[in-house]
């Protein structure tokens, strides 16, 4: 009895609004990923969209081999911008907002995109596709993105770094 209590108490400090909204987000994420899965037999990760999108005004290797996927590639990140954009306006009342300087979304972006092409893939790709089937290079992977994500948000704490 004391430990579920203690488990409750420590689920609402972590959820101070409650796990409802991550459930169903994480139900949508499964699902979506499932579709994507059982209709193209390629995992759904958000990393290649720009190369399958430069696939459209370029005839280069790189680029052409993503041309047979590139449609629902393109649907699938206009979906996640548009979900994104939806969630802003219903339950924020209007659009997303962040006190981040541009410059620095800027660079934080261009980090992730080296990241997600050094590391093989995305934390969509990696956690919920390469994590759900038991790939251990995506285990490997998800683990390394938390660990460098810990220690990144620790060292910017402590350093005293504001938006």
């Amino acid at each position: 009895m004391v430990a579920d209590l203690l488990v409750l108490q420590t689920v609402a400090e972590l959820f101070p609004n409650g796990i409802s909204r991550y459930a169903i987000g994480g139900l949508f994420v499964g699902l979506g990923a499932a579709a994507i899965y059982a209709g193209t037999a390629i995992n759904a990760g958000a990393s290649t969209f720009l190369e399958s999108t430069l696939s459209y005004v370029s005839d280069r290797s790189r680029f052409a081999r993503y041309a047979g996927s590139r449609d629902w590639r393109l649907v699938f990140t206009l979906g996640i911008i548009l979900g994104a954009a939806v969630y802003a306006v219903v339950f924020q009342g209007g659009a997303w907002t962040t006190d981040v300087a541009p410059w620095r979304l800027l660079l934080g972006g261009i980090f992730v995109g080296v990241g997600t092409r050094i590391g093989k893939g995305c934390t969509s790709g990696h956690g919920v596709c390469g994590v759900g089937s038991a790939s251990k290079t995506s285990i490997a992977g998800v683990l390394a993105f938390l660990l460098t994500a810990i220690i990144t948000a620790q060292v910017v704490a402590a350093l005293g770094v504001t938006p």
